[in-house]
């Protein structure tokens, strides 16, 4: 399996492992959010990827997403059935997944206090941003977001996929996020494309920390209410987004869940031949 390489020096990741080879981090918030605060110390250059089933299942099929998931720093479970794979796997240790909304909303917090320099890059629109901001802001006094960009959008769309950037596009971003001083850049462009965007701009940046968390824009800006807590922990959290965007994503789902379902499965019967359980 291939791994990420970590450069001497770089802080040591919370452990991990694999669910259709892909490395799931089997630490907690407080490990993670630890580990992401003595990146930004020591200026590690990284990125993190909180992955749903469909990401997995995308980089079982993609060769390009499989790389790009495999070069992260640190993958972290973000949906429930990941974490049921895990302890079916035996990895007991894990007890709950790391959502990326939450997860963000905590690294927020401890940025406040410690006067990490944030970047928003992702969002639906201008607008979007901009309320996105706004409610960071005033949820987290003194946090520093030193600059946001939503990038554009096919054929100028808000609800169409987001565009290849130009090169001329690239390095007027690459020049303002490196020019405001981020040290975290937080990527909401959904997946895969936010991990295709951090494996392809991690050389570039200066920023130690990219993370990826999707949806978690258009939810802390208030444009998409999020499921309730009790059915992200119990794997429902696809069934509530369903319903509310059934168009985009029904596809997904019906192709995905079954073929990580009866995916893990083949792997927990390899698991018990290789062991004699």
């Amino acid at each position: 399996m291939v791994a990420a390489s970590h450069p001497p020096n770089t802080p040591s990741p919370p452990p991990a492992a694999a669910v259709l080879g892909i490395p799931l981090a089997t630490a907690g918030y407080d490990e993670v959010l630890d580990w992401i605060d003595a990146m930004v110390a020591s200026r590690s250059p990284g990125y993190l990827i909180a992955a749903a089933v469909h990401l997995v299942m995308l980089a079982q099929e993609d060769a390009s997403v499989r790389e790009a998931v495999l070069g992260a720093s640190l993958v972290v479970p973000d949906g429930q059935p990941l974490v049921w794979a895990l302890r079916l796997l035996g990895h007991r240790e894990i007890s709950a997944r790391v959502y990326g909304p939450d997860l963000m909303l905590a690294c927020c917090e401890r940025a406040a206090r410690s006067g990490a320099r944030t970047y928003l890059y992702g969002g639906r629109s201008e607008g979007a941003l901009v309320a996105l901001t706004l409610n960071l802001r005033t949820r987290f006094p003194g946090l520093q977001i030193v600059g946001a960009y939503a990038p554009p959008h096919v054929g100028g769309s808000s609800g169409a996929p987001f565009r290849e950037p130009t090169a001329d596009e690239d390095r007027k971003l690459i020049e303002e996020i490196d020019g405001a001083g981020a040290e975290i850049v937080w990527v909401g462009t959904g997946q895969p494309h936010q991990e295709l965007w951090m494996a392809r701009m991690r050389p570039r940046l200066q920023a130690p920390m990219l993370i990826g968390v999707g949806a978690a824009f258009d939810f802390h800006a208030g444009l998409v209410a999020q499921a309730p807590p009790w059915m992200g922990r119990h794997g429902l959290e696809w069934s509530y987004r369903l319903a509310r965007e059934p168009r985009r994503l029904w596809r997904r789902y019906l192709r995905y869940n079954p073929r990580f379902m009866a995916a893990v499965g083949r792997q927990y019967a390899a698991q018990r031949r290789s062991t004699g359980r």
